[in-house]
C-alpha cells in the first residue's frame, strides 16, 4: 500500500453535532475513520482554517443569511455560518479522531477572500494547495477519501483528485453529507461520472 494514501477531510468540531456548521451525525464516522487510518501506511488530513471575517461567512455580508449565495470573482459562493475560525475549539480535530499518524495536514480556506472546499485547489479551481506535488513526489497515485461533508469538501477533493490524474475512492460509510438543495445526489452523480469509485 506504499503507493496509496488515505485523505481524511475536515473531521473537525464545527462540522460535528454541537458545532457551528454541524453535519447531521457527523461524529458517527470517527470510529470508521480511525479504522481506516490504522489500515493505511500514508495518511493526509485536511483542516478548514478560516481567518475571522472570512468572505464565505454570511456575517461578512450585511443582509445575507447562512446558506444564501453571493457572486464572487471566482463564481457563485454559498454563505456559511462562521465556522472553523483559526485556533478556535471549533477548528480543532474531533477529540476522538486518532490523527497523529498523519504525515501531512493541509489547511485550506485561510485566504480571506476565497473559500476552499477541495484538498487540491481553492474555489477558483486554480490556486493549488500543494497536495498534488506532495503526492507525486511521494509516488502516491491512489487515494481513498473519508470525512465531512460528502457533497462538499469530500466530493470536490475526489473530483480534483481525478482531474489531477489520481485514482480516487470515496468510502461513503465513513462520510456524512449536508444535502443542501439536493447537493448530495448531484455531487454523487458528478463523482461517478468522473470515475470516482464509491463504496
Amino acid at each position: 500500500m506504499a503507493s496509496e494514501a488515505l485523505v481524511v477531510v475536515d473531521v473537525q468540531n464545527d462540522f460535528c453535532p454541537g458545532g457551528a456548521l454541524a453535519v447531521e451525525r457527523g461524529d458517527e464516522i470517527v470510529p470508521l475513520v480511525n479504522r481506516l487510518i490504522g489500515r493505511f501506511e500514508h495518511v493526509v488530513l485536511t483542516q478548514d482554517w478560516h481567518p475571522a471575517g472570512h468572505s464565505s461567512f454570511a456575517s461578512t455580508h450585511p443582509g445575507k443569511a447562512p446558506f444564501e449565495t453571493v457572486d464572487m470573482p471566482y463564481g457563485e459562493q454559498t454563505l456559511w455560518p462562521d465556522h472553523c475560525v483559526q485556533a478556535t475549539p471549533g477548528a480543532a480535530f474531533h477529540e476522538g479522531l486518532e490523527w497523529t499518524k498523519a504525515e501531512l495536514v493541509i489547511r485550506k480556506g485561510f485566504r480571506k477572500a476565497i473559500d476552499s472546499y477541495s484538498a487540491f485547489f481553492e474555489n477558483d479551481h486554480e490556486t493549488p494547495t500543494g497536495l498534488t506535488g506532495y503526492l507525486r513526489e511521494r509516488g502516491i497515485g491512489k487515494l481513498t477519501f473519508a470525512g465531512l461533508a460528502t457533497d462538499y469538501c469530500v466530493a470536490f477533493s475526489a473530483l480534483d483528485a481525478r482531474r489531477q490524474g489520481f485514482e480516487a475512492t470515496v468510502m461513503l460509510e465513513a462520510c456524512r453529507g449536508i444535502d443542501l438543495g439536493g447537493s448530495l445526489a448531484a455531487m454523487t452523480q458528478r463523482m461517478r461520472e468522473a470515475g470516482v469509485v464509491l463504496v
